[in-house]
């Protein structure tokens, strides 16, 4: 389904159920940023393929001889990957013949049930050197497994009709001379509201140049958060390096933010955006959100779980700086606004 047709929404809520029915799941993503929004980890690191290009008979070997990864694959009865979009076909088929060859038995992933969930109109694999990579419906294993395919259609993120049909009609490649003129109509058109919209940009380097010269400018004393963290050191590496919410996160009043994860009790969602009013008398952030709302973060949790328990876990306040924000960072938010630069 296209973007905010609750895919991730529907996976977190399958999660539950199974896990109510005692079901071990493999809760996974292509990409790390993916798999935090689901508590789970990347494929690549549940199924013990890593940054492996291509598997030698020795790999299974040594995967053989660890037990923790044995009885990991051997346990899970569902194995659920997240932005298949971004996952290459090759790498599909080598997930599926450690299952295979972990799992002892010789059907499509050694027999497990496999949901995959994503949008093929979306990011596709990263091709690097010309290495021919391709969706995953290019895998030999999407061949032998009974797929079933269920669409989501209905659109949860945007309430504005024509903005909508744009936004589909970019998706599939299609632009009518109507929404190209709506669109050419906005370039360096000021943007209504008391707070700026957030640029998006290709590089890291940009981001943080714009945010650290926005934050520099405001002459207040700033407050620091560092994030906590506990569990195997692996995961939690892992965790920090996905999670949206730096490690280190320094604000001041008057800042520009964002929030980085849903929150439907609070009033805010993953993007929300904001501006600091103010800290309270525990110097937690109040956060004076682009609809008017005054919300005081308090601190968020991000954790990876195995077999009903939790082995790796983090806690920040779930903020970032939002002058600037790279394309790659915002998959999945629902920002208020943006200012793209497309260079």
């Amino acid at each position: 389904g296209p973007a905010g047709s609750g895919k991730t929404f529907l996976l977190n809520q399958y999660i539950s159920f199974l896990k109510n029915k005692g079901v071990n799941v493999g809760v996974t993503a292509s990409t790390g940023i993916a798999a935090t929004h689901l508590n789970g980890r990347t494929i690549h690191s549940w199924s013990g393929l890593g940054i492996k290009d291509q598997l030698r008979k020795k790999d299974i070997e040594d995967m053989l001889k660890k037990s923790y990864l044995v009885n990991r694959l051997r346990s899970a009865g569902v194995l659920i990957i997240d932005e298949i979009s971004m996952f290459h076909n090759s790498h599909l088929d080598m997930v599926d013949e450690i299952c295979r060859s972990l799992r002892g038995l010789d059907l499509p992933f050694g027999g497990l049930q496999v949901i995959l969930s994503g949008d093929f109109f979306q990011l596709p694999p990263v091709n690097k050197n010309n290495s021919g990579s391709d969706f995953v419906v290019k895998s030999r294993v999407w061949q032998e497994m009974d797929i079933k395919i269920c669409y989501l259609d209905q659109q949860f993120r945007q309430a504005d009709s024509q903005f909508l049909k744009l936004l589909n009609e970019i998706r599939s490649n299609q632009i009518s001379e109507e929404c190209l003129d709506s669109l050419l109509g906005r370039i360096e058109e000021p943007v209504d509201g008391k707070l700026a919209p957030t640029k998006l940009y290709t590089h890291n380097a940009d981001v943080d140049a714009v945010n650290s010269l926005e934050l520099g400018m405001i002459e207040k004393s700033q407050v620091v958060y560092e994030m906590t963290a506990r569990g195997n050191k692996n995961l939690v590496r892992i965790l920090k390096d996905s999670c949206l919410a730096p490690q280190t996160l320094i604000l001041k009043e008057g800042a520009l933010v964002m929030f980085v994860q849903n929150n439907f009790e609070k009033g805010y969602v993953n993007g929300t955006l904001g501006k600091i009013i103010g800290f309270d008398n525990s110097n937690l952030p109040i956060v004076e959100t682009k609809a008017g709302d005054r919300i005081t973060a308090s601190p968020g949790v991000w954790t990876i779980e195995e077999g009903g328990s939790m082995i790796a876990k983090i806690s920040q306040i779930p903020l970032r700086l939002a002058w600037a924000i790279t394309v790659h960072k915002s998959q999945g938010m629902s920002l208020d606004a943006a200012e793209i630069d497309l260079s």
